[in-house]
């Protein structure tokens, strides 16, 4: 029996890499579809060797995971690394909020990152650092084509295992190429006439960053959307870390944020202790969490 790491899943194979740098494409053996386990990439498994020619295997076993995400589909991770654009294109910082709430969901932390800020004005790079000054979260930029802010990128991911999340465009893959060369990552050209860029990535894949011990790197395929997770309002509510200085001090001990009298949260938000943005955004997202809770009762 062998055991290993599934590095990526495609079309029913999936590719286990063994401590020694073998690699074999393994079937799931009948038994897990039963069972309804869906093996992922980061998975350690056991595995039988079915023909060593062509490297190929069945898994046997997937060891127990220290998590698991569904979407993107990967397991046994330490932290997220959220990856957007400053400019072409424009980030959507409700979708990143989105994001932090999945992720905060599961209690992983996150890593902002705003690439491009070579087409940047300064401006730009103010007006992300004031939406997100006190979110609770790791903020870098970085210039990936020009090498700037890499080697604090690279200090934040080395010794932990990180999965690379957001939309299509950021530059995800010109990232991995740049922190692991082996990768050979296609480089998708931006569409002029959406302003967002070809979704190159179509499944999960591990990368091991060159030159760093035990510190992988985990490119997920880019998203315009992503639905809330199962989660209750505090858990929502929890993801706002610029909330917390004012908690307990609403009227009301239920206070949801939003038309509340005397809410100390809006009132914060009113007068800029909290950012604008980052409140608005908490609106919509309570609005469509609101709306799934009630769905959930008819």
């Amino acid at each position: 029996m062998e055991e290993g790491r599934i590095l990526k899943g495609i079309a029913g194979f999936f590719y286990v890499e063994c401590a020694d740098g073998r690699i074999y494409a393994c079937r799931a053996k009948g038994g897990f579809r039963r069972a309804e386990i869906r093996p992922l990439p980061g998975d350690l498994v056991c595995f039988e060797i079915t023909h060593e020619g062509d490297k190929e295997g069945n898994l046997v076993e997937i060891k127990p995971r220290k998590n698991a995400l569904i979407r993107p589909a990967v397991a046994n991770v330490d932290q997220a690394l959220l990856f957007f654009s400053v400019r072409n294109p424009d980030p959507s910082l409700l979708l990143l909020d989105r994001y932090l709430v999945f992720i905060g969901r599961l209690g992983l932390p996150s890593i902002l990152c705003f690439n491009k800020t070579d087409l940047a004005s300064e401006e730009d790079l103010d007006a992300i650092r004031e939406a997100y000054r006190g979110c609770g979260h790791r903020l870098l930029f970085t210039s990936v084509r020009q090498g700037e802010g890499i080697d604090a990128l690279r200090e934040e991911l080395t010794g932990r295992t990180t999965f690379l999340a957001g939309p299509s465009g950021a530059g995800k893959s010109s990232l991995i190429n740049r922190l692991c060369p082996q990768a050979g990552m296609e480089i998708g050209e931006l569409s002029r006439k959406l302003s967002r860029g070809k979704n190159t990535t179509r499944h999960s894949e591990w990368f091991r960053v060159a030159e760093e011990a035990d510190t992988w790197l985990i490119d997920t395929p880019g998203f315009t959307a992503l639905e809330l997770p199962d989660l209750t309002r505090e858990e929502l509510e929890s993801c706002y870390g610029e909330f917390a200085p004012y908690s307990g001090m609403c009227r009301f001990t239920s206070c949801r944020h939003m038309e509340e009298p005397d809410c100390a949260v809006r009132e914060a938000a009113d007068d800029g202790r909290i950012p604008a943005v980052r409140y608005e955004n908490y609106r919509q997202l309570f609005a469509e969490w609101q709306a799934l809770d009630e769905r959930k009762y008819r």
